[in-house]
């Protein structure tokens, strides 16, 4: 190893631990809020976070190659097998 080292050797993990602290913080900001939508207090399955994921058009475009592991499928089912809602008077 030498002593001259470039200044892309010094700042790269700096600059990648930045970067994956931002992705970690908005995957765990958008978690939040599918479980606040599903009316739970926690985080607590991997599903929630791809379905955050997956419902971020930026995040589901940069992670479009990437399979969490051990998460199942995720729910598609078609509007019109989807319960109709009432109307309340």
């Amino acid at each position: 190893r030498t002593d001259s080292r470039s200044e892309f050797d010094i700042v790269a993990p700096v600059y990648l631990a930045a970067v994956t602290g931002y992705l970690v913080a908005e995957v765990l900001e958008l978690s939040g809020g599918t479980a606040r939508d599903s009316k739970k207090t926690r985080i607590i399955r991997l599903h929630q976070q791809q379905l955050a994921i997956r419902n971020d058009e930026e995040l589901n475009k940069f992670l479009s190659g990437v399979t969490v592991t051990q998460n199942g499928v995720l729910p598609n089912i078609h509007a019109v097998l989807l319960p109709k809602k009432r109307l309340r008077r």
